[in-house]
């Protein structure tokens, strides 16, 4: 029997995220309202807690074998839109929109099924969201498991676009550059510059400083067949970027950059602070001779587990700080689960499953020597039941410290 103390986790959980936040204290406040927004939204922001529980309950962390490359934050919203050229095409080709894994922050390699475990759990937590009940919830879990078994051990290759995937491809290939830069800038004097907000503020001045040095220590890693101009890299502006759960209070960047030309030409670039995967809490550090670079990591993970990835992926550095850059289209979003419909979940539960199956199996380092079988299956929608149980519990904990004021040092009144 699990013998968990919700308060105690929570707790724990505001502490991590204080510390995290150390260096914008503002942000802690903003990260427990986004946290307490649904126990979907507290397990995003909550990755080194959900391996933290793992290693103190090992039976959690049990499954069937298969080894590689893992998004190692693997949940129903790490999946989006974005654009990249085709499979196997040059970079002269034209670019599409794909839909696909796009969050590999925490990538490291370990068993597939703490991935396909996580991702399961944040399907059961995400049941209310998604408008199922509990037993529809566990069909989807068997649905979206049995794609993945499919697509990693069959070669199964990927269905059509599931009604909500499309819709979603068609909305956002029509985006343009200017409506990106109409969204997140201003035009000031001629020149575009971030909107200061709640979005975007200003850099502290031992970060703004060397910006440029960083990006363009980032454009010179890049691989010459890809690497734009020079001149189209010319920094504009740089703010200090709020975006995200789990990685609220890193050290984040937005850089503006001349592009093509002109106010409604330029591009936007996210130099984002990596640290070590929060999955090392159960797997432990890899061997000296075997440990990446953070942001290396990152991309390595990335173009390992994605056929086509983004272009412009690369790293760089701010002083100790190891950062993963890449440039921002307009063709990035997400799906919004409460817009879906009944009809369209399980084909998506299938669709995503399948997904990383397809992944994991590309990015593979040691193949089981048979596949998951029924008896496999089950046992993971087991253990997502009882962790997905532990991070509502949690989760509600949570929101009663945040109710009452004192995580941040206000108690309510």
């Amino acid at each position: 029997m699990l013998a968990v103390d919700p308060l105690a986790l929570a707790r724990h959980q505001i502490a991590l995220d204080r510390a995290r936040t150390a260096r914008k204290p503002d942000l802690l406040a903003h990260k427990l309202e986004r946290m307490s927004a649904s126990p979907l939204a507290f397990l995003r922001g909550a990755a080194p807690l959900f391996y933290d529980l793992l290693a103190a309950h090992p039976t959690l962390a049990e499954g069937p074998r298969g080894k590689g490359w893992l998004t190692g934050d693997l949940h129903l919203e790490n999946f989006g839109a974005y654009r990249r050229l085709p499979p196997h095409q040059d970079a002269s080709e034209r670019e599409e929109v794909a839909f696909d894994l796009n969050d590999f922050d925490d990538a490291v390699i370990g068993p597939w099924r703490l991935d396909v475990t996580r991702l399961t759990t944040s399907l059961i937590l995400g049941g209310r969201e998604l408008g199922a009940d509990g037993t529809r919830v566990l069909e989807l879990a068997h649905h979206l498991l049995n794609a993945y078994v499919a697509g990693a051990f069959e070669g199964a290759r990927s269905p059509r676009m599931p009604d909500p995937v499309a819709r979603l491809v068609d909305q956002v290939a029509t985006r343009t550059r200017k409506q990106l830069l109409d969204a997140r800038t201003e035009v000031v004097k001629g020149r575009r510059r971030f909107v200061r907000g709640p979005r975007y503020s200003e850099l502290p001045r031992p970060i703004r400083k060397r910006v440029a040095t960083a990006f363009r220590a980032y454009v010179d890693l890049l691989d010459l067949d890809v690497r734009p101009e020079h001149e189209s890299l010319e920094v504009v502006d740089a703010a200090w970027r709020v975006a995200g759960t789990g990685s609220l209070g890193c050290v984040r960047i937005a850089v503006l950059v001349r592009g093509k030309g002109g106010p409604n030409g330029g591009w936007v670039f996210d130099m984002k602070e990596q640290g070590e995967p929060s999955a090392e809490a159960l797997l432990g550090r890899p061997r000296r001779k075997d440990r990446l670079d953070p942001a290396t990591r990152v991309l390595t993970a990335f173009r390992e587990c994605v056929a086509a990835p983004p272009r412009l992926l690369g790293t760089s550095r701010l002083d100790d700080l190891s950062l993963f850059v890449r440039r921002l289209s307009p063709q990035e979003d997400k799906l919004d689960l409460g817009s879906l419909r009944g009809a369209d979940l399980e084909p998506l539960a299938k669709y995503l499953g399948g997904l990383v199956g397809r992944a994991h199996a590309r990015a593979a380092t040691k193949l089981p020597k048979r596949a998951w079988n029924e008896a496999d299956i089950e046992g993971i929608v087991d253990r997502a039941i009882a962790i997905a149980g532990i991070h509502e519990s949690t989760y509600l904990a949570l929101c009663r410290i945040a109710r009452d004021g004192s995580a941040v040092g206000k108690r309510r009144k």
